[in-house]
């Protein structure tokens, strides 16, 4: 399953709506991909299945030390079944 780290304020779905995110992710000035960059330990020698589950963990850290309350993990199945009701 993939992942994203969003802010709780973005009303646009990081999957689907990835420009729309961005734009109103950086005119907030959060920088969100930038600040996971930092804190995600990657590598090319990394094989894509490490590289995600880097990415995650990186995600999982920013969450729980979320001290401003500002993010949040959303999964692709999430966001697809909160448009749908289900």
């Amino acid at each position: 399953m993939s992942y994203m780290l969003t802010t709780i304020d973005n009303p646009y779905d990081p999957f689907v709506e990835y420009d729309n995110w961005l734009d109103f992710d950086r005119s907030k000035g959060y920088y969100t991909n930038e600040y996971l960059a930092r804190i995600a330990v990657t590598s090319p020698s990394l094989s894509d299945q490490e590289m995600s589950d880097a990415i995650e963990e990186a995600i999982d850290e920013i969450v729980e030390l979320n001290v401003l309350g500002l993010y949040k993990k959303v999964s692709e199945k999430e966001i697809t079944n909160a448009d749908t009701g289900n």
